[in-house]
């Protein structure tokens, strides 16, 4: 299980408190803009430190680990990948920042983007890929680097619906198949039903939850129904 446990953190005068655990699977992070969905991310992360409180996986504290030492991965909306590395090296960033590889790792970074399907533009940069192309690449990162927790800071706004939900599909499998414990801030009610089956509520300072989707969202919190409309 992850666990916030009383866990406070504040950022330019902004302060978030959250007290949930969730397991296995994809879980949905709402709220209205400027709730601190992606605060709660960065603490999870390892951007934003705690005041108080503890985050803890497995029953471990990791809210006093080193960010690169917490057992999760974070795709962000940009994806973040490096403009002057081909869409291999950027996978290949996943297990070696050196990029030294030998013939077994070449091999695990071309099956990665064989899973996602994009293994033909290996040798791409992220200017010559399109912005589907290059969550994809993001997305193989990820799955090269199989951490047991996956957080995603609508890394998919910006895609078609058609894309979109194929890459929201991709995340899904991943989570079913190694036991991911995924955190999916979204916007968009119909991301959250279409692969979450619970979602936390980020709103007026707290984080609190989770809830089932569905029966969340048919009789949203007066927060969350002010935002979603």
């Amino acid at each position: 299980m992850l666990r916030f446990e009383d866990a406070v953190v504040r950022q330019g005068g902004f302060s978030l408190s959250a007290d949930f655990a969730v397991g296995p699977g994809c879980v949905a992070v709402m709220g209205p803009s400027g709730a601190g969905k992606s605060t709660l991310l960065g603490a999870l992360a390892g951007f934003a430190p705690l005041q108080a409180g503890q985050i803890t996986w497995l029953g471990q504290r990791i809210d006093r680990l080193d960010p690169a030492d917490r057992p999760l991965s974070m795709l962000f909306q940009d994806n973040n990948l490096l403009p002057h590395l081909s869409a291999f090296d950027n996978v290949a960033l996943g297990i070696s920042p050196a990029l030294r590889l030998d013939a077994g790792q070449r091999k695990a970074v071309i099956a990665a983007l064989e899973e996602v399907g994009i293994a033909d533009l290996a040798a791409r940069k992220p200017a010559q890929l399109s912005g589907g192309q290059a969550g994809r690449v993001a997305l193989a990162r990820v799955l090269l680097r199989r951490r047991p927790i996956l957080a995603l800071d609508e890394p998919f706004a910006a895609l078609g619906p058609a894309l979109k939900r194929a890459m929201l599909d991709l995340v899904a499998s991943l989570a079913r198949r190694e036991g991911t414990t995924v955190l999916m801030v979204s916007h968009d009610p119909a991301d959250a039903l279409r692969i979450c089956p619970e979602t936390i509520v980020v709103a007026e300072g707290k984080a609190g939850g989770p809830h089932p989707t569905g029966a969340l969202l048919a009789s949203p919190p007066a927060a969350l129904a002010d935002y979603l409309g």
